[in-house]
């Protein structure tokens, strides 16, 4: 800072060397005149070189030279005096003026690398271009995402970052909203393929705005790079299926021994009708009207087991995520079915009640299946201990969506924890985990939909969830 001073200071003093080596070889010819016109380059100098202090500086010294060169008639001859008296008033004016000037000039430069920052740092690149298609400008993200420096891509077409066909199709959409000014892209954004310096391509988010400047128009894109963000969503998406499926994979380890109980009936079921006919062919003479019927029962109990035993590998099974038109009550039915093995031995009353005339809906059928199994395995365990155990469910319409019902007769939810039910960890169990109603959550969430808990007027829990209805050119 003090070598700065010193420079100002010192260039002015220079300048007002100069101009009085100047005024002395000019002597003879301007007499007794003071002739401040010579001065007025040097205040200017130092004035927009230094600012206030060496234009102040600078006037002070030329008013010395011309004291020094004519003395008495400085001050004798009237015009010299008018004169000094305007170059004293001029100085101190073009101080002033070359002061606000250099401080203008630091905050724009301020400014400037401020911008300058934020555009080298900000993750989305910009690329500013003219109403030809030149590029203008390219920021330093910009040259990371496309490889090229700014040297090598200034000056080309825009439609040198983009693959074929979208290059040679370029020039003519921007002609066409020059001359129409129909918007395809400016002022509302698109996802497009953009080319690498490489040749390689890459998806794209591209938001373009446009602005004028000194009579020429300009049109700057933001670009944001959407490889990493679909890779996160996929892993995301990847972690979530996991999640949900051991989820489906604890849900049937709780009930191992319900389902195990249910398909040990139809077994039995067929071992006994296999016995009995063996019974009846072993006589001399034997009905084949009964051995027959005998046959006819153990293979439909067969094909009870099977059908059980497919439904909980659909419902195990590790899949994509996949989804498809449902009917919403055949989806309910088929998830209570499979939840509700082995409840008849825990005294439980069940009732659906659904509306007939639902529209589809558009999902994944196992997940969804899966809050409703969870739901009502929940809602049989609030019910172990308490005197009425009634549930009912049923699938409703409403505001263009199906509503899901599952309401018990248990003991309820406490005050303390119904706010944060829904939130991972928080459970009603001695023994549970407090993720199932998280996950919950989360399936229906992702489909759009909501979940809450509310009390059972006849004491109890009413869960509901939505899902809407599909729309019209999604039911297929």
């Amino acid at each position: 800072m003090p070598g700065h001073i010193w420079y100002r200071y010192g260039t002015a003093a220079a300048a007002a060397a100069l101009v009085f080596m100047l005024r002395a070889a000019l002597d003879r010819y301007l007499e007794d005149r003071t002739f401040t016109i010579i001065y007025v380059p040097v205040v200017l100098f130092a004035a927009f070189a230094g600012g206030r202090g060496p234009a102040l500086l600078a006037t002070l010294l030329c008013l010395g030279i011309s004291a020094k060169s004519l003395g008495w008639d400085l001050v004798t001859d009237p015009a010299n005096m008018i004169d000094i008296a305007c170059f004293a008033i001029l100085g101190p004016m073009l101080g002033f003026i070359g002061d606000r000037l250099l401080r203008e000039s630091k905050q724009a430069g301020d400014r400037q690398a401020h911008l300058q920052s934020i555009l080298d740092t900000v993750p989305d690149a910009m690329i500013v271009i003219d109403d030809r298609g030149v590029i203008r400008s390219f920021s330093a993200t910009a040259e990371r995402l496309f490889g090229w420096s700014p040297d090598q891509i200034v000056g080309k077409n825009v439609s040198s970052l983009m693959p074929q066909p979208y290059r040679g199709e370029h020039d003519r959409y921007l002609e066409r909203y020059l001359t129409t000014g129909e918007r395809r892209i400016i002022g509302i954004g698109r996802i497009v393929v953009g080319e690498r310096s490489d040749g390689s391509t890459f998806p794209m988010e591209l938001a373009v705005g446009e602005a004028r400047a000194r009579g020429e128009r300009f049109f700057t894109g933001f670009v944001r790079d959407l490889t990493e963000r679909r890779a996160q969503e996929r892993r995301l998406q990847d972690l979530q299926s996991e999640l949900v499926h051991v989820s489906r994979l604890t849900a049937m380890g709780e009930m191992a021994s319900s389902i195990a109980h249910e398909i040990n009936q139809p077994l039995s079921a067929i071992t006994n009708y296999m016995r009995g006919a063996k019974t009846l062919m072993a006589a001399e003479t034997f009905d084949t009207t009964r051995v027959r019927d005998a046959l006819d029962r153990a293979g439909k109990q067969a094909l009870r087991a099977g059908d059980i035993i497919k439904r909980l590998r659909e419902f195990v099974a590790k899949g994509e995520t996949q989804q498809s038109p449902e009917n919403p009550v055949t989806l309910l039915e088929e998830a209570v079915a499979l939840a509700l093995l082995g409840a008849k031995e825990q005294g439980v009353r069940v009732a659906i009640s659904s509306d007939r005339d639902i529209p589809s809906i558009v999902v994944d059928k196992i997940q969804i299946q899966q809050v409703v199994l969870n739901l009502v395995r929940n809602a049989i365990e609030a019910m172990a201990s308490s005197a009425r155990r009634e549930l009912t469910v049923g699938v409703t319409k409403a505001d263009g969506a199906a509503i899901f019902t599952i309401a018990d007769t248990g003991p309820g939810i406490s005050d303390a924890i119904a706010d944060r039910l829904f939130q991972p960890f928080v459970t009603t169990k001695e023994h549970g985990m407090g993720v199932g109603l998280s996950i919950c959550r989360t399936i229906v969430k992702s489909h759009g939909g909501n979940i809450e808990a509310l009390p059972n007027p006849g004491g109890g829990t009413v869960f509901q969830f939505t899902i809407p209805f599909a729309e019209a050119g999604e039911e297929a």
